[in-house]
């Protein structure tokens, strides 16, 4: 019983020569067309080079991609299946081309943005603005985390670029400073320090100061604050998830607590039982920076970014390094 030929060119087996590109771009050119003439001019080659493009990738196959007569050419049944792959194969081809033409091109693909929860909602209209504005290309992803979390997303690659208050102190990851800006202290209404200017560091000795549950690196500045002023400990008896708890519960008249200059207008705007004291010169301050990893391929991208975010936030109440 005679075998049936189901495409493969008689006698021939794949001899395991890679396709080119250019050899897929002709099969498919004339699987369009089903016209060597005309799909040699399609994609700019002679008719010449057509054919022994076509010709080699049936070769490089060990498959019969085409019938050939005197008057049109058709596909084979191999090549009607295989034509659908070697389009797909070259639209890949073109969306990584047009990938790697994005990657150079800066401030385009996508940004990994991390914010630590103490900034994040102070800080990202003005950084969501400046995006829009001078990088519509930037396809800008947040994410809001802890400080410890978010180092682990950008060793991991998992976050490009962080957005947090500094010295790390971690090998790897290079600060580019944006601005410092004071902290103030929010009272209730009654409060002895509410609304007054010039406080000394000293007074935070006897303060029923609230705070940030462990793992806000605010916690840790406002207790380093608290041993700079000469307080030994700080004993707390109740924490907040985020600040706008910590202000409800000042208003409630259960202790005060420190806010930085950037959150005071957000929060203190929720109740008016609320006042603001500001501190003697030089007041406790925390600086704000972006983070990336040393040695990181968008590095000048990111220096650039910074450079521009310390131009948007100059409106806001901060000092801009």
């Amino acid at each position: 019983m005679r075998a049936i030929n189901r495409g493969k060119l008689p006698g021939k087996q794949s001899n395991g020569k890679q396709p080119s590109l250019a050899q897929l771009r002709a099969f498919a050119a004339v699987a369009e067309h089903l016209h060597f003439r005309d799909a040699a001019a399609a994609i700019g080659m002679s008719q010449p080079a057509l054919s022994g493009a076509v010709a080699a990738l049936e070769e490089a196959l060990g498959v019969q991609l085409l019938e050939r007569t005197t008057r049109k050419v058709l596909l084979s049944p191999a090549g009607e299946r295989l034509a659908v792959r070697v389009r797909a194969v070259l639209g890949e081809v073109e969306a990584l081309l047009e990938e790697a033409d994005a990657v150079k091109a800066p401030f385009t693909g996508a940004l990994r943005l991390g914010v630590i929860p103490t900034v994040a909602p102070y800080l990202l209209p003005t950084v969501i603005a400046l995006v829009h504005e001078e990088y519509p290309d930037l396809d800008l992803q947040v994410h809001e985390e802890q400080t410890s979390s978010l180092l682990e997303g950008l060793a991991a690659g998992r976050l490009d670029l962080l957005l947090l208050a500094v010295p790390l102190g971690v090998p790897g990851v290079t600060e580019l400073p944006l601005f410092d800006e004071d902290f103030v202290l929010v009272t209730p209404l009654d409060h002895w320090l509410g609304g007054r200017e010039g406080i000394p560091r000293e007074a935070l000795k006897e303060l029923n100061l609230l705070l940030l549950d462990e793992g806000h690196c605010l916690r840790d500045q406002a207790l380093d604050i608290c041993r700079e002023a000469g307080r030994a400990d700080a004993p707390v008896t109740t924490t907040a998830a985020g600040l706008s708890t910590l202000v409800q519960l000042v208003a409630g008249g259960l202790g005060v607590t420190l806010l930085p200059r950037t959150a005071v207008r957000v929060e203190t705007s929720r109740s008016n039982q609320l006042l603001t004291g500001y501190f003697a010169d030089p007041a406790p301050t925390r600086r704000i920076a972006l983070a990336m990893r040393t040695g990181a391929a968008r590095a000048a991208e990111y220096e650039e970014l910074a450079r521009a975010l310390r131009g948007a936030v100059r409106p806001l109440p901060v000092r801009v390094v």
